[in-house]
């Protein structure tokens, strides 16, 4: 029809009800009616009554083409998948030696040799000094000739011990001189004993010249030279600590050691997971083994530490790492994308599709993510219908036409991290061939 080219124009009209202003609108419409078709001039002799009439009828004859009402959107959605999962969490510690061993000189006296290169790996036993022997053997020597010394007077004295008791057997002796005999014989005796831990004493001197290695592992560098005078017991000559098997140790809160004493997680014995710094995932594996004692009342933390296999040697003490503790049993978890977790304020929900193929709002309680699926740990069943794709199409309430689709299971393998960059070299020259 020629009028509905003024819809716009009238729309406004549905909220008008009555009033002066309404015919006014009319007329003006009429009016240009009568500027460009002259013809119809007989509707300005109708009346006000009658242009309101002509109104409504051309407003209802271009209302009568009405759209058609658009679909409802469509949505995937697909029940939450039922996997066995362990939570982790994680930890930033160091690797520490399960031993750790200052060289100390047991004599004093002048270095003489070194018996080891820095850095190596040395056996429990093997030598890695020596001290300047000389007066440790004249020392030795002298408590030989001690020892010899006691053992004549011993025997001397014994030999006139049993000449004094043949005397007064007849009565050429006295019972007095055979005691003072006797009481020689055990002076001498003792004078032996003496002078052989003497000699024993001097010969453990000596062997504290040969300074060995108390424990197998690898060796720092030496901290004395040939030539240096050293002092017992308080001269560092080098260390020792301890390569296979290493210790990780890390600290923990108060509000996650009071979790696993409530859920029964975190045990002397579960399982951790190292990486490295420069390392994507988690290939070191280890078992938790010290929980101390005592919180830390400054710090609020708990320490812990773990026991590390390191059969190749390849992880040294004082390295940093990041572990992951199992922190629960195995449980039956329900997992749904994380993409279709919703925040609505301050909670989080998921949209499901009811019976009605309506949408409903599933406030819901979050666990850790599993790949790019995370844990629901209150809020939604097995059989719930999950909006997982066209989440932007779905409103609470609103009708939609629900299309099944499926929740991909998680990989077995843990997800590789990004490992950060080395530092580039400051200079590069060419290889001269």
């Amino acid at each position: 029809m020629i009028f509905c080219g003024f819809r716009d124009l009238f729309r406004f009209s549905e909220i008008a009800t009555q009033g002066a202003a309404f015919l006014r609108l009319a007329r003006r419409f009429l009016g240009r009616l009568d500027r460009k078709y002259e013809d119809m001039r007989l509707t300005r002799s109708i009346g006000p009554r009658g242009a309101l009439l002509l109104f409504l009828a051309l407003l209802s004859a271009c209302s009568s083409e009405k759209a058609a009402a658009p679909p409802p959107p469509a949505v995937t959605v697909a029940a939450p998948l039922v996997r066995e999962v362990v939570d982790w969490d994680d930890y930033v510690g160091r690797f520490e030696a399960i031993e750790s061993v200052e060289v100390k000189p047991r004599v004093s006296g002048y270095l003489q040799a070194v018996h080891f290169r820095d850095g190596d790996f040395v056996r429990a036993g093997q030598i890695l000094f020596t001290i300047d022997q000389r007066p440790a053997r004249a020392q030795l020597d002298q408590a030989r000739a001690q020892l010899a010394r006691a053992e004549a007077t011993l025997v001397n004295a014994r030999t006139e011990l049993a000449r004094s008791r043949t005397l007064a057997a007849s009565q050429a002796a006295s019972v007095e001189e055979v005691e003072q005999r006797q009481a020689a014989a055990r002076a001498g005796q003792a004078e032996v004993a003496a002078a052989r831990a003497n000699v024993r004493a001097q010969s453990l001197t000596l062997g504290f010249t040969r300074v060995l290695a108390p424990i197998s592992g690898r060796i720092s560098d030496r901290r004395v030279d040939p030539g240096n005078a050293v002092t017992a017991d308080e001269t560092v000559l080098t260390t020792i600590v301890s390569t296979a098997p290493l210790h990780f140790a890390f600290d923990g809160s108060e509000a996650l050691l009071l979790r696993y004493q409530r859920q029964n997680g975190g045990r002397l014995g579960s399982e951790v997971r190292i990486r490295l710094q420069d390392e994507g995932q988690y290939s070191h594996a280890g078992r938790l083994d010290f929980v101390d004692a005592s919180i830390n009342p400054g710090a609020g933390t708990i320490r812990a530490r773990a026991i590390v296999p390191n059969p190749d040697g390849f992880l040294r003490p004082g390295m940093m790492g990041h572990l992951r503790l199992a922190a629960t049993p195995p449980y039956r978890a329900l997992l749904v994308p994380d993409a279709a977790i919703v925040t609505d304020a301050a909670r989080r929900v998921v949209y499901v599709v009811d019976r009605q193929n309506k949408v409903a709002v599933r406030p819901v309680v979050l666990g850790p993510l599993t790949g790019n699926l995370r844990v629901i740990r209150s809020g939604l069943s097995p059989r719930d219908r999950v909006i997982i794709n066209g989440l932007q199409r779905a409103m609470p309430g609103q009708l939609v036409q629900p299309r099944p689709g499926r929740i991909p299971a998680p990989a077995n393998v843990e997800p590789t991290l990004p490992t950060p960059q080395a530092a580039p070299a400051s200079v590069a020259t060419p290889v001269q061939r």
